[in-house]
C-alpha cells in the first residue's frame, strides 16, 4: 500500500514492513499531553461523552505537558482515518492547553 510522505506514513510503511496487516480492525491507542491533572481530567471527560476510552496518567514524558491522556479508538489503521482522528483530538486539547503527541497499537499479523 502506498502511504503519504509523512509522520503517519512513516509509521504504517514500517507496520507494514514488519508483517502487520493494516486491513485488520484494532485498538489504537492516541497519545494527547497537557500542563495540569485538571486540564488532563477536563479533556479525558470530554473523549468520553463523544464514547472513546480514556485514561489520565502522569507520564512526565514532554517536560511542559505531564499529564497524559490515553485515548483508544478501535479501528482499521488507515492513514486518512488516524490522521482525521488526530486532527479531531487537537481541536478538543488546544483550549485546554494540550495537543497530540502520537499514536500506537499492537500489530495484527495476516492469518497463516
Amino acid at each position: 500500500m502506498i502511504h503519504p510522505n509523512d509522520d503517519n506514513g512513516d509509521v504504517l510503511r514500517r507496520m507494514e514492513a514488519h508483517g502487520d496487516d493494516l486491513s485488520r480492525s484494532r485498538d489504537i491507542d492516541f497519545n494527547v499531553v497537557f500542563p495540569n491533572e485538571a486540564l488532563a481530567t477536563a479533556f479525558a471527560q470530554q473523549v468520553r461523552e463523544e464514547e472513546h476510552r480514556a485514561t489520565v496518567r502522569l507520564a512526565k514524558v514532554v517536560e511542559t505537558h505531564p499529564w497524559e491522556v490515553l485515548v483508544v479508538r478501535h479501528m482499521i489503521p488507515t492513514h486518512s482515518g488516524i490522521t482525521q482522528f488526530e486532527h479531531e483530538l487537537q481541536k478538543w486539547a488546544e483550549p485546554l492547553g494540550g495537543y497530540t503527541d502520537g499514536w500506537g497499537c499492537i500489530s495484527q499479523t495476516r492469518p497463516q
